[in-house]
């Protein structure tokens, strides 16, 4: 009779440990996500405060430098006059990731999750709140890559995030793949086959 009260104390137990690994994912990526605002929100008031519009300076010869610049648009100045689309965007992006924190169960995809999270919430930021106004704010670029476009740091992190999860999605499928083949081999050396031959 004291089986049953063990088991679901068990069972209570296994769901507390979920939850608190959740929670634990969760604020790990909340917290990286407000990390990136910070940083990002930083250096652009610094680029702001110390360089000039339209001003080159060299760092790595013509390859890279600094170049305070005001985007209305999107990668490349893309799309200047629909300012207030990229800032719904922005606002939406925060929102998915928001709920993706609460969803993952891996580090790599919490720290992901949290960096573009975070970059999204820095970039929704300027829309929302920068001149000339509400939702059609500009975004501070200032790290000049090239003739090819000037961003920020929250758009490395943006690249550096989609990176990261082309990554992993390729390690998770290629991980998929040879479970399945094991579970194959397996399943033929129970039934005494011999394994399949793939040179065929």
């Amino acid at each position: 009779m004291t089986r049953r009260p063990r088991a679901r104390a068990n069972q209570d137990s296994a769901e507390g440990v979920r939850r608190g690994g959740r929670w634990r994912f969760a604020v790990t990526a909340l917290l990286l996500g407000g990390l990136v605002v910070l940083v990002d929100q930083w250096t652009k008031s610094w680029a702001e405060s110390t360089l000039i519009e339209g001003e080159r300076t060299p760092l790595v010869g013509s390859l890279f430098g600094l170049q305070l610049a005001y985007n209305p648009g999107a990668a490349f100045s893309f799309g200047e006059g629909f300012t207030w689309v990229f800032a719904l965007v922005s606002v939406a992006a925060v929102v998915v990731a928001t709920v993706f924190a609460f969803r993952v169960r891996q580090l790599g995809w919490t720290l992901v999750v949290g960096a573009l999270g975070g970059a999204a919430a820095s970039h929704a930021s300027d829309r929302l709140f920068r001149e000339p106004g509400f939702g059609r704010g500009h975004v501070v670029d200032f790290l000049a890559y090239g003739n090819l476009f000037i961003g920020n740091f929250a758009d490395f992190v943006i690249v550096t995030g989609a990176v990261a999860g082309a990554l992993l999605m390729w390690r998770e499928e290629r991980a998929r793949g040879q479970a399945s083949t094991t579970t194959i081999l397996r399943r033929r050396i129970a039934e005494n086959l011999p394994p399949e031959d793939d040179t065929r």
